[in-house]
């Protein structure tokens, strides 16, 4: 059990610092310090692993049993499907600029989405009954 939600957190943590990393390169961006190419190919080299990832998290959801925690990470790996089928997944380099507050705004929500994820383990997690030294259990 513990190490589900371990291995969990550590895949979140690995999740929110992809997407703030491909935001940082889009603000990058939008504010002139690198040039479209360098930020697209930035982009476009972490958003497989992170597709990987969400699945992963997704699946090791659905292999322990926490259900809940699987339903509310299925919407995200869906996303990412259709936009690896739509061939959307990647960033254009000649329409990064027309594209940037769309880009932008799909990383927020995947931001929101993982956020979710998170509040969803604290919910879940309080559930659980703490044994203390003298073999009571304690719940909250």
């Amino acid at each position: 059990m513990v190490f589900v939600w371990l291995t969990a957190f550590f895949l979140i943590v690995a999740l929110i610092v992809m997407v703030i990393f491909q935001l940082m390169c889009l603000a990058d961006l939008e504010f002139d310090y690198i040039n479209p190419f360098d930020s697209s190919s930035r982009i476009n080299k972490v958003v497989m692993p992170e597709f990987v990832l969400q699945a992963l998290l997704s699946v090791l959801f659905l292999l322990s049993g926490h259900w809940a925690m699987f339903l509310i990470s299925l919407p995200m790996v869906y996303y990412n499907y259709t936009l690896y089928q739509r061939r959307q997944h990647l960033v254009d380099v000649t329409e990064i600029f027309n594209q940037l507050g769309r880009e932008k705004k799909r990383r927020l929500f995947k931001i929101d989405d993982l956020e979710c994820i998170v509040g969803g383990g604290r919910v879940e997690a309080d559930k659980i009954p703490v044994t203390a030294h003298s073999g009571l259990a304690i719940t909250s």
